[in-house]
């Protein structure tokens, strides 16, 4: 016989709580095995219950399901949580996966999905609310814009054009010459860009200047 999914629910609605115990205990492979209302209380009974996924909401009483998390999972890693609650911010959704959590779902989510989410946690997959999927990834991608265009915010227009050069494999001299400076000058200038991006070579540089799309970035510009 294949063992159940012992799931704890934690939410301080205890109207929310019986409608998912029904849910979930009429499911031939699930039992609600405790329940609790806040964080303080929701540690202390996964310790007592040992459940294998924890379904718990975001804003409780006191300390958040978030901080319960992180709790929760350092204390006992092989259990897992997921975030069930009608919050959709951005953030809230990055630090609840930061904290390791196993799914985030939304409260108006279908019975079906909620219970696919709890069989995918126990089996150790992950899984998001599809709308949450959606706006996480164009959201990392956000970062990740802001990332590449903040690359070179701290080198002058100069420097990006010597670092220009550099990724194409310029030597000084080189430089010197398409610049219109001396070499020495250039020589500065690259002694300069180490300094501020922390790098220590030419190839370094080249590297960094790829990897950050600099060509982009100075069409951009």
């Amino acid at each position: 016989m294949i063992p159940r999914i012992r799931v704890l629910l934690v939410d301080d609605h205890e109207i929310v709580r019986l409608g998912l115990m029904m849910l979930i205990n009429d499911q031939p492979n699930m039992e609600v095995v405790g329940e609790a209302g806040n964080a303080a209380d929701a540690i202390i009974c996964v310790g007592r219950t040992r459940p294998n996924v924890v379904l718990m909401d975001i804003r409780l009483p006191g300390a958040s399901g978030i901080e319960a998390m992180v709790e929760i999972t350092g204390k006992f890693p092989e259990i897992k949580v997921v975030i069930l609650t009608s919050y959709t911010g951005d953030q809230l959704v990055i630090d609840a996966i930061q904290a390791g959590a196993a799914g985030y779902v939304l409260k108006q989510v279908g019975n079906e999905e909620l219970l696919r989410a709890i069989t995918a946690a126990a089996q150790g997959e992950a899984l998001l609310d599809t709308s949450i999927t959606a706006r996480l990834i164009a959201h990392v991608r956000k970062v990740e814009k802001e990332s590449k265009k903040s690359a070179f915010t701290m080198l002058s227009d100069r420097e990006l054009d010597v670092l220009l050069e550099i990724s194409q494999g310029k030597t000084n001299a080189e430089i010197g010459q398409m610049l219109n400076l001396q070499e020495k000058t250039v020589r500065n200038y690259v002694s300069n860009i180490l300094s501020k991006l922390e790098l220590s070579n030419r190839i370094e540089l080249a590297i960094y200047a790829v990897e950050n799309r600099l060509f982009e970035y100075r069409d951009r510009s």
